[in-house]
C-alpha cells in the first residue's frame, strides 16, 4: 500500500478520473437518447441502470486487460523487436485509440453531431436495456485502454471509474450541458488520446515514455484551457453590459463588412473582400442600426442654417424672401429666432401677403402653435413626436429655452440615406478627387464617416456631432485659416473661419507609406 503515498498516483488518478468523465459524455448522450424512447416514467431506471452497466462492464474489462499486460513472455519477433502478449495489447490499444480520437476530431471539427432522428415510438423497457448493454461494450473500450495507458496501479484505475460514473450518475445533465456548451474541452480530451495512443504504442514497441511526461503535458493543456475558459467567461460578461441592440447592430455590420477602405488598407492574411453589399447599401444598413444611439443634434437643421420668417421686416422683404425659398414651412418670429410667434406653411404668408399685405401675429388659423423638443432628446422620441407633429416641423431647444434648430421628416431620412440638399443649399461633403473632399464645418459626423469610408470620428461619449466640433476638439482652440492635424490617416486642414465659426475644411487621406515616412 505505500503506493497510496505517491503523489504521481493521486494526480494520475485526477487526471484519470477527469478524462474517464468526458470519454464518457458520449456514452451518457446515447443513454439518453436510448432511454427517452421509454415512457417517461421508465427513463431515470434506465439511465440509472445504464450507467451502472458501464461501471460493471468497465471494471470487468479492466481486469481482463490488466491480467492481458502481465503476459511479458515473448510470443514471436520481428527483426530485432519480439512481441509479447503485453505488447500486442498496448500496441493494438494504442492504435484504436489512435483511430477513435482521429474519428471523433474530424466529426467534432467538421460539425457532425449525433442526433436522434425519425418519430417518437415508446419501446420496450428490455430491448432499451439490451442496446444499453450493446453500446456500454462499444464505448468502454476506449476509456479502458486510457486508463491502462494513464496508471500502473489496477486499484487506481477502478477507483477511477467508480468515481467517474458517480460523478455521472449524480450529475449527468449538468456535465452533458457544460461539455456540449465547451466543445474546445473535448477536442482537448481527443488530443489527450492521441498523446495517450502514441504513448501505448511506443510501449508495445519497446520505447518506455516515463508516465510523469504525459502528466506534464496535460495538466499543463488543463492549466491553458481553464484560462482560456476564464478569460471567455470575462469577454461574455463584458459584451452582456453592452446594450442589446448595440450588440446586434455591431453583429450586423460585421457580417456586412468592414469599410471598403479598412480593407483596402490593411487586409488580413487569407482575408477575402465581400463586395455583396455597395457601400450605399452597407451606409444605409448602418444609418438605420446606429440611429436610435444618434442625439437630435446629429440629425437637425442647426440654427445656423435655419430659415426663418422675421415679422419686424417689411412685408415686401418677406414677400420677396418667400419666394425665394424652397422651403414649405418656416417659423415666424419677430426681431429674434427665439422669440417664435408660430410656424406657418409658405403658400398661406405669402396669400395673405397678397390679400392684406401683413401676416396678422394673432392669426391662430394661418400660425400654428410651435412644438418644442429639448436637445437631449433621442431620435426615436423624435420620430414619435414627427408623427403626432400632422406634417409639421419641430423647434428644438436647449435647457436654457435657446433655439438650437428645427426638426423634420427629411433630418430623419437625411440620417439614414445621406444628404437631400434644397436649390439654395450644396452638399455638405463634396468630393474633389481621389482621397480629396472638401466639407463645411457644419458636416454631419455620421455622414462624413459614411462618405470617407472610415470609423475613426465619432466619439461614444463626444460632446459634438459635427466636423467643427471634432476639430475644435482636436486643436482645443479656434484654428486659424491654413492650420491642419493628422487624425487616423486623415489630414484636416482649415480652409475658412468666419464668425468665430470653422466654415470650410479640407480633408485629405494620406498614403501610409508616406505617413510612416514623414513619422
Amino acid at each position: 500500500m505505500e503506493w497510496l503515498m505517491d503523489p504521481s498516483i493521486w494526480v494520475g488518478l485526477l487526471t484519470l478520473v477527469f478524462l474517464e468523465i468526458v470519454l464518457g459524455i458520449d456514452n451518457l448522450i446515447f443513454i439518453a437518447i436510448l432511454a427517452d424512447k421509454l415512457p417517461p416514467h421508465q427513463r431515470d431506471k434506465a439511465r440509472m441502470l445504464g450507467l451502472s452497466l458501464a461501471m460493471a462492464m468497465r471494471l470487468g474489462l479492466l481486469t481482463i486487460v490488466s491480467w492481458l499486460v502481465t503476459l511479458t513472455t515473448p510470443l514471436f519477433s520481428l527483426g530485432s523487436l519480439s512481441f509479447s502478449g503485453r505488447d500486442l495489447i498496448l500496441l493494438i490499444g494504442g492504435l484504436f485509440l489512435l483511430f477513435k480520437a482521429t474519428v471523433e476530431l474530424h466529426e467534432r471539427l467538421e460539425g457532425v453531431v449525433h442526433v436522434q432522428s425519425g418519430n417518437k415510438v415508446y419501446a420496450g423497457f428490455a430491448a432499451v436495456v439490451a442496446q444499453i448493454v450493446v453500446l456500454d461494450a462499444v464505448f468502454s473500450l476506449d476509456a479502458v485502454i486510457t486508463a491502462v495507458g494513464m496508471v500502473d496501479e489496477l486499484g487506481v484505475m477502478m477507483a477511477a471509474v467508480i468515481i467517474s460514473i458517480g460523478v455521472m450518475i449524480l450529475a449527468s445533465k449538468p456535465l452533458t450541458r457544460f461539455v456540449n456548451a465547451h466543445p474546445t474541452v473535448v477536442v482537448l480530451c481527443l488530443s489527450f488520446l492521441l498523446m495517450i495512443g502514441l504513448s501505448l504504442v511506443a510501449e508495445g514497441l519497446g520505447f518506455h515514455i516515463p508516465k510523469g511526461y504525459l502528466y506534464a503535458a496535460i495538466g499543463f493543456s488543463v492549466l491553458i484551457e481553464t484560462l482560456n475558459q476564464f478569460a471567455r467567461r470575462n469577454f461574455l460578461k463584458n459584451e452582456a453590459r453592452l446594450p442589446f441592440r448595440e450588440r446586434t447592430a455591431d453583429t450586423v455590420l460585421r457580417l456586412l463588412g468592414k469599410r471598403r477602405h479598412d480593407l483596402e488598407a490593411a487586409p488580413e492574411e487569407g482575408q477575402v473582400q465581400d463586395d455583396s453589399f455597395a457601400v450605399e447599401e452597407r451606409n444605409m444598413v448602418s444609418g438605420v442600426l446606429t440611429l436610435a444611439d444618434r442625439s437630435i443634434r446629429s440629425v437637425m437643421t442647426p440654427r445656423a442654417q435655419m430659415s426663418w420668417v422675421n415679422l419686424d421686416q417689411a412685408p415686401a422683404s418677406i414677400l420677396r424672401q418667400l419666394q425665394e425659398t424652397p422651403h414649405n414651412q418656416l417659423p415666424v418670429c419677430r426681431g429674434d429666432v427665439d422669440q417664435v410667434v408660430g410656424v406657418a406653411r409658405t403658400k398661406d404668408l405669402i396669400g395673405a401677403l397678397l390679400l392684406h399685405r401683413r401676416i396678422d401675429p394673432s392669426d391662430t388659423v394661418l400660425l400654428r402653435k410651435p412644438i418644442y423638443l429639448p436637445d437631449t432628446a433621442g431620435v426615436l422620441g423624435a420620430m414619435e413626436t414627427l408623427k403626432r407633429a400632422r406634417g409639421q416641423l419641430v423647434l428644438v431647444a436647449d435647457e436654457y429655452g435657446v433655439i438650437q434648430g428645427l426638426l423634420t421628416p427629411i433630418d430623419i431620412l437625411e440620417a439614414i440615406a445621406g444628404e437631400f440638399p434644397d436649390e439654395d443649399e450644396q452638399p455638405a461633403i463634396r468630393q474633389q478627387g481621389p482621397d480629396r473632399w472638401e466639407a463645411d464645418g457644419s458636416a454631419d459626423l455620421h455622414l462624413l464617416e459614411q462618405a470617407l469610408q472610415t470609423d475613426a470620428l465619432v466619439g461614444g461619449d463626444a460632446g459634438y456631432t459635427s466636423l467643427a466640433g471634432f476639430l475644435l476638439a482636436r486643436f482645443e482652440t479656434l484654428p486659424a485659416a491654413g492650420q491642419a492635424v493628422d487624425v487616423n490617416g486623415l489630414r484636416f486642414e482649415i480652409l475658412a473661419v468666419e464668425d468665430r465659426r470653422i466654415v470650410r475644411v479640407a480633408i485629405l487621406r494620406l498614403d501610409p507609406q508616406a505617413e510612416d515616412a514623414a513619422s
